[in-house]
């Protein structure tokens, strides 16, 4: 089992982000997972910095920690051959520790290029197309794909690492679950669904499965119920919700009725290390084995002493 940090880019401004990447590091974290968007879920969290800056700083400034993208969409305000770039440099400068975690995004951010939201079937199979450019730039060489939703001509990616990075896909269902296995290397969850271990183990897939597990750390319970709250009570709207919205006001409409008691239903809320187990146990017992703690707490740093001395271990025996 792996424990993973989550950098909220929404939550918090890119010099703060490099800093907790680096206090994740020395409290003993694996990898730190970091989220790509241009909007934030709710105006009240007040950021949206641009991920890749902020991954090559992280990259200068740590040695040890794996990071994680969760995720980038290479569908529409990505090409996939801009983004297949920057994961090949983003895995030489961070000398082969990056994981590049892809799906088919959320209308909150890509709608502000303004080509339309497809359909989910659409999505999909324009993620699809996507997976089969960043492979083929990867695979050297000028290349060329005519797809029915991408298209490349005579593009190169000339600085390509020995080791490529891995591809995590994102999924929500059977169907990209079975892409996750097909085209990836991983598979990337924010539900404790055990039938989406299922259908990419079924579809061949071996690979690292890593899972957003809901936290909020606070020494007084009501503290981080509260801050729970007021931020990230987005994460309680589902994901059907998740991906159809295209702008914050519109989650804060649609999550107008989430109370504090919906929050501590789904959040481990405190300190209390039993509960947070108590919340992580269910992902590792649908076959993840790399766990994000997604802290909605209002003390990044105290949250990050209570997992280095109370939690690290007790989440690690979850893999056992």
């Amino acid at each position: 089992m792996q424990i993973g940090y989550k950098l909220a880019t929404e939550q918090y401004g890119p010099g703060e982000l490099i800093r907790q990447a680096v206090a994740a590091e020395a409290a003993g974290f694996d990898f730190v997972e970091i989220s790509d968007h241009y909007h934030p879920w709710l105006d009240e969290q007040g950021h949206s910095a641009f991920t890749w800056t902020v991954l090559g700083a992280i990259a200068a400034k740590t040695s040890r920690i794996e990071l994680v993208t969760g995720v980038t969409c290479p569908i529409m305000r990505y090409h996939p051959a801009i983004v297949a770039q920057a994961a090949a440099t983003l895995q030489l400068v961070s000398d082969g520790r990056f994981v590049f975690g892809v799906g088919s995004g959320e209308r909150l951010n890509e709608h502000v290029i303004a080509p339309g939201w497809p359909a989910v079937r659409e999505r999909h199979a324009m993620l699809r197309e996507a997976l089969e450019i960043i492979r083929l730039l990867w695979s050297g060489g000028y290349r060329s794909y005519e797809g029915r939703y991408l298209r490349l001509e005579d593009a190169r990616v000339f600085d390509l690492p020995d080791r490529l990075p891995p591809i995590a896909v994102a999924a929500g269902g059977p169907e990209a679950a079975r892409l996750a296995a097909e085209l990836g290397d991983g598979l990337f969850a924010t539900e404790e669904k055990p039938q989406l271990v299922h259908h990419y183990r079924a579809a061949g897939g071996s690979g690292p499965r890593y899972a957003e597990v809901p936290m909020a750390w606070a020494p007084d319970e009501a503290d981080a119920v509260r801050n729970a709250h007021t931020y990230f009570r987005w994460a309680l709207s589902g994901w059907k919700v998740m991906s159809e919205l295209p702008n914050p006001v519109n989650f804060e409409a649609a999550t107008a009725t989430v109370r504090e008691e919906d929050i501590r239903g789904r959040f481990a809320c405190g300190d209390d290390p039993g509960r947070f187990v108590e919340v992580a146990r269910p992902f590792a017992d649908a076959g993840f084995d790399r766990l994000v703690l997604m802290n909605a707490g209002p003390d990044p740093d105290g949250f990050m002493d209570f997992y280095r001395t109370r939690l690290d271990a007790e989440l690690r025996a979850l893999g056992t």
